[in-house]
Order: structure tokens, then sequence, then C-alpha cells
């Protein structure tokens, strides 16, 4: 997504609210401009933590998720709207929460932490996903976040059950003709049963539809999600996905993820968990997921391995680092942090690596996959949900760049790494946010880091 000139200048602005600055020497060198402070924006102490940041590209007003409160700012940072989110009676073991029946858990007064804030321009509304009551969502109007909308009488309207912030992460796939659909991912936090990993689901015009969030398909065999299998767990227990980013290109819906996986040291006979990141791509149209396909990602550099992924940001090349990559200028590039190693998720090692990736190069090693896999070559290679190898089968069938899979050879993991340009590194202070635009033909990054600096 290229931002306009406005709207990055608040998405920047607003990067303050979450990192502390220091003004640059240069910056002081300058006595034509005299310094301004930031504009700041600061929420009820109580309150905790600001959760997630959307910014209208149409109106540059700005909707902030925070605990037990959706923002609404203008430009410049004053409160137009505040809408109320929580907290209110709840217990996490409620499953359907005690909103829809009576619960024999003690209930207790519980924040409500913003966990997804996403834009639907089509409708004109704001989807405010929280963790209350196995996390439902709230369906407000852009103009003064009046409620349109709280879906949470079935089971498809209890999204996830994760109480943290970054646990969510949805990509709207939007129609002219249709109704929209939401793909949803989530972390489960051990409860497989309840939750789907993955799944898209109906964004309905009228937001109090009994339709809204119900999946796209579902019947006795097959739905429009993907759950992770109880045998997963007795493999590894704390097994999870966490989704790091998600976005749309062309005939694809992706997620970046970060999972644990079992693996053999070299010259050692017994396993040790690890982490993988790994690129997730789904066809926008496949309702039953057959297209499903799972990419290890990872950055190398000095021999150094980078494979522990922090964020990402979708851009374009522009025309001068295409021609460095052999790219278009249109072509779709992902920058990525990345910490050293893969072992520690929770507490990654300080030293991290920016790097970057063409799309297009990713998915030409997933159709090179795909059509080895057709060939009969090889196995599904997707040890958590299959469990078990199971072979590739053959059949006679053209597949191009927008195959989008049969009930067969599915779904599938690519076995070997996808390795990432690096283009910056950090050793001491990680690097844990990012962002890119094109500028005059130049590609410019902004990168975040754990003690507060914003690096350009």
């Amino acid at each position: 997504v290229i931002m306009s000139p406005a709207m990055w200048k608040w998405t920047c602005l607003v990067s303050h609210l979450l990192l502390s600055t220091t003004v640059s020497p240069l910056a002081r060198q300058q006595p034509l401009h005299p310094k301004r402070p930031f504009i700041t924006f600061t929420g009820e102490q109580a309150e905790g933590n600001f959760n997630h940041l959307v910014v209208d590209e149409r109106t540059g007003h700005i909707y902030l998720g925070a605990v037990n409160r959706i923002y609404k700012l203008s430009s410049d940072l004053k409160v137009l709207v505040t809408h109320e989110t929580g907290p209110d009676d709840d217990n996490p073991k409620c499953y359907p929460p005690r909103i829809v029946q009576t619960c024999n858990e003690p209930l207790t007064p519980t924040n409500n932490i913003n966990k997804m804030l996403l834009i639907d321009y089509k409708e004109n509304r704001l989807i405010a996903c929280g963790s209350l009551y196995q996390g439902i969502c709230k369906l407000l109007r852009l103009d003064d976040l009046f409620k349109l909308g709280e879906p949470f009488h079935k089971k498809e309207h209890y999204l996830s059950g994760v109480n943290e912030s970054g646990s969510v992460f949805g990509v709207i796939v939007s129609y002219s003709n249709m109704d929209d659909k939401l793909f949803i991912a989530t972390a489960v936090d051990g409860k497989p049963e309840y939750f789907p990993t993955i799944s898209s689901r109906k964004l309905t015009k009228n937001s109090e539809a009994d339709g809204m969030f119900a999946y796209v398909f579902h019947d006795e065999f097959v739905a429009s999600m993907i759950k992770i299998p109880s045998d997963t767990f007795t493999i590894i227990p704390d097994f999870d996905i966490y989704y790091i980013y998600g976005f749309s290109s062309g005939n694809f819906v992706y997620f970046l993820t970060l999972q644990p996986e079992m693996i053999s040291p070299p010259g050692s006979t017994t396993k040790e968990q690890v982490y993988t990141s790994k690129l997730v791509r789904l066809c926008k149209e496949d309702t039953a997921f057959n297209s499903y396909v799972e990419v290890p990602i990872g950055c190398e550099k000095n021999g150094v391995e980078y494979r522990l992924l922090q964020a990402a940001y979708l851009s374009k090349a522009g025309a001068i680092l295409a021609r460095s990559l052999g790219a278009g200028p249109e072509d779709d590039i992902l920058f990525t942090v990345f910490s050293k190693g893969q072992k520690r998720k929770m507490k990654s090692l300080d030293e991290s690596a920016l790097c970057i990736f063409v799309l297009k190069k990713i998915n030409d090693r997933i159709k090179d996959r795909l059509q080895s896999c057709y060939r009969g070559e090889g196995t599904l290679d997707l040890a958590w949900l299959k469990v078990k190898d199971i072979p590739c089968s053959s059949a006679l069938l053209t597949i191009d760049d927008n195959f989008c899979g049969l009930d067969m050879n599915a779904p599938l993991g690519v076995s070997s790494m996808v390795r990432g340009l690096p283009i910056f590194t950090e050793d001491g202070d990680r690097m844990t946010s990012v962002i890119a635009y094109v500028y005059k033909n130049h590609s410019l990054a902004f990168v975040g880091t754990k003690s507060g600096k914003l690096k350009k």
C-alpha cells in the first residue's frame, strides 16, 4: 500500500505515541527551523497500554485501540470521540461466554484489551475486536463510533480466547458486487477445539445480520478454516502459531507467522524446540482452503542466522531499489525485521536484521513446490498439520501463477527456506517494528527499536 503524503505524515507522527524519540544532532544544527515539540496524546493513566492504531486514508482521522477504550483522534491528535469497551464481568473459562449462557465459573471485573482494529471502508465502519467474552468484535460507525452491531450469539462470533494484544491479525478482501470477506488469523492458546487458527468470514453489509462473521463456507466435511490437530499438542505441548503481519496482494492473502517445531541438531539423537518464521499463502477465492501453503523465511549475514520474525511491512520496490533487485518498480516488496537465532521467542536476542523479500520470488518458489508435488515428488512437509508424512500424489495438470489447489496435495509445506536480502543490522538495540514507502523513486524504511528509537 502506498500512503498519501498526509497519511504518512500522521502515521509517522502518531508512532511517537508508542516510541519515545530523540531529536537528531542534524535537526539541532538548523536555526532556520526552530525546534517544535512532537504532537502527543496521552490517555488516562489507569487504562494501561495502547494496542492498535489505524489511520483513515481519506480523512486523516486516527483510530486508537486501547484497554477498555477506542479513541477517534483528529490528525493533530485532538480527541474527537471516545467509545468504552470495558471492563465487564467475565471469566476466560466461560465458553460460550456468560452473555450467551450461564457460566459456573466465578465472574470478575475484566479489562477489554483491543486485539484487532480494522477500517471497513466499504461500509464506513470500524471493526474493533477485544479480549472479553472469548474475543467478540464491535462494529462501530467511523463518524461517531456509534455501535452498529456486536454479534455474540454464535460460536463463530468468538474469534480468539487469547488476551494478548498481538494475538490476532485480520485482512479484509473487498468486492464491488458482493459482501466482503475477513480473513482472521489467531493464536489459539491451547484451545484448538474452540478456535481455528486461520479462517475466512463473511462481512455482511448489515452489521447486525445473522451471518456476520460466519465462515464463508461450512458443511459437514469442509470449511473455510484451518484447525490445529489435537495430536500436534502431544508432540509440542505449547504449540501455537503467532501471526506477526498480514496483507493481500493479487489473488492471494498472506500471513507472516512464527511457530515452534522440533528439530534434531546435527550429531544429536534428541530433538529440541526452536521457532521457525513462515509465510502462509491462501487464495482469496478458496472456500475450502485447499490453497494453503507455508514457506519458511529467514535471513543470514556474515554467517549469522536471523530467524525470529519481529515485524513486517508490504511496500513497493520503487525504481531505484527495483533495478538492484532485478524487479519492477511496482513489484511488492516485504520489509522484515528478524532477531538473531531461532530459539527464544519470548526473549529474543538484541542482534537483529532488516531484510527484504521480493514477493514474486516467494511465489515462484511456491509454484515450483506445487509443480514438484503434483509430479508425485516428496511429501506434504507440514508436520504440525498432518502430524505424519503424507506422500505427494501425481496428477496431470498445468500449475500457473494463480493455481488455487485441489482436494489433494493440500495443505502443503515448502521445506527449503527462502532467504531475504539483509540491508541493515543492529547489534545492541533490537529492531521491533518497520514501515516503508517510496519517495521520488527511493525506498525509505523506518524502524522502531526496543529502547524507543526511530531509525530512518
